[in-house]
């Protein structure tokens, strides 16, 4: 299971990327905001963009924690 590691549109908007500009300027779609406010998937281009912006890895930005069900499954 991942999850963000920091608050990310508090940091985008810290550099100046509120969610209004974002979509403004079609930065960041409206459905993959949504997806960030509530802890679900994005891309690997969304993460790029992200990474990008924020000057930053994608492992600054997301981590894996494998839940029990996960390490039964895969391990």
């Amino acid at each position: 299971m991942w999850r963000y590691k920091i608050d990310v549109l508090k940091e985008l908007s810290n550099r100046g990327y509120t969610s209004t500009k974002m979509r403004k300027d079609k930065i960041i779609s409206q459905a993959t905001l949504q997806n960030i406010r509530q802890g679900k998937g994005i891309t690997t281009d969304t993460i790029n963009t992200l990474c990008i912006i924020l000057k930053c890895q994608p492992s600054d930005i997301i981590e894996v924690t494998p839940t029990d069900e996960e390490k039964i499954k895969y391990f």
